[in-house]
């Protein structure tokens, strides 16, 4: 197992070398979704407008009405930047789900980027309404005691507010990791030991899975009735794959050589038609749906185990909870990071900004 940092496509040899990493292909692919979405979405609009252009006005409504809750009436012309700000670190994230592209904000270099970026915007602020000396003075302020405290919160405002949304997104990426790691050790054991015992191992597991799925048919409560069903389907996988292991050996048969984004895309679909049959299987549904909840399964089952070279090199016990916990981290977390990160930049921006009258106070 490696977990690494982002890797470096290439370096554009001027100014010392540019490096091209991971995370400066998503951020530029993000970047350019974002104009494109842009520019698609505020042209052509309409007096009568239609369901896109209804959302789209809806999305930015909400988000000048946050703007202007957080920040005041006076500061809505922020709202373009934090409404970009938000995107592009919900965009980052989520690009990382694809497998092919690195999550720009599971790099601290793009989260410091924004955050010193925000410390700027602050100070810019700062000085254009109290003057450069006035900037100043307030580093001494309440008391000339307290400027070397101020002066280390300046600097650490940046820093907090940047490895906040990078340790939460990156924590999120080497937890799955591990997880997988360990799911997939135990998983090899697991077939190991069954793949070294004779035709009865399976019989047995097929028979208890057999029984549990009957089992959870009687009236019994919810909760209890989906565990039963999930363990007498782990069961009949285990049994399922060491038969089909035996039966493909007789044959005598190789496994056809197929290229690597063939056998991940045949492998994805097979994981797909295998989620849809047991979510059929668990749910309350008629006999029909159930034979057709087994067919799926059956089939995304077989489908995986032709594309893994191998019934008993399928990783069983990886199977759904990564994608969970992927979807947890990328999806859940992305969203709140992005949100605390929008909002804290709006109260440092705030902050600075006060209201008109309070400047001609000043």
């Amino acid at each position: 197992m490696q977990i690494n940092g982002p890797k470096i496509y290439f370096i554009i040899p001027i100014f010392g070398g540019i490096p091209i990493t991971q995370t400066l292909v998503t951020s530029c692919i993000a970047t350019l979704i974002l104009c494109v979405a842009g520019v698609l979405l505020g042209r052509k609009l309409k007096k009568r407008p239609g369901r896109v252009q209804v959302l789209t006005e809806k999305a930015v409504t909400v988000i000048r009405t946050m703007v202007v809750e957080a920040m005041g009436e006076h500061n809505a012309r922020w709202t373009p930047f934090i409404a970009a700000l938000f995107l592009s670190s919900l965009l980052g994230t989520l690009l990382g789900m694809t497998g092919v592209l690195r999550s720009s904000t599971a790099d601290i270099s793009t989260t410091m980027t924004w955050a010193v970026l925000v410390s700027v915007i602050c100070w810019y602020e700062s000085i254009k309404n109290n003057g450069f000396f006035g900037w100043l003075k307030g580093f001494t302020e309440p008391i000339a005691v307290m400027t070397p405290m101020n002066i280390v919160s300046e600097i650490a405002q940046p820093v907090s507010l940047a490895f906040r949304h990078f340790g939460n997104i990156a924590g999120g990426g080497v937890i799955t990791t591990l997880i997988y790691w360990a799911l997939s050790g135990a998983s090899a054991g697991v077939l190991r030991l069954i793949a070294s015992s004779s035709v009865a191992v399976p019989l047995v597991l097929l028979a208890v899975g057999l029984l549990l799925v009957l089992l959870a048919r009687f009236k019994a409560k919810d909760k209890l009735k989906i565990a039963l069903r999930l363990l007498g389907i782990l069961c009949l996988a285990l049994a399922g794959l060491r038969l089909a292991d035996l039966l493909w050996s007789l044959t005598g048969r190789a496994y056809p050589e197929m290229s690597g984004p063939v056998t991940g895309l045949c492998w994805f679909a097979g994981l797909a038609v295998l989620i849809c049959g047991i979510v059929l299987l668990i749910g309350r549904k008629s006999k029909g749906k159930t034979a057709l909840g087994v067919l799926l399964a059956a089939l995304g089952f077989l489908g995986i185990c032709f594309v893994s070279e191998g019934p008993m090199q399928v990783p069983v016990l990886t199977l759904g909870l990564p994608a969970v916990l992927s979807l947890y981290f990328d999806v859940f977390s992305g969203v709140i990071q992005a949100f605390v990160f929008s909002l804290l930049t709006m109260i440092y921006i705030s902050s600075n900004c006060p209201p008109p009258e309070e400047k001609s106070k000043s």
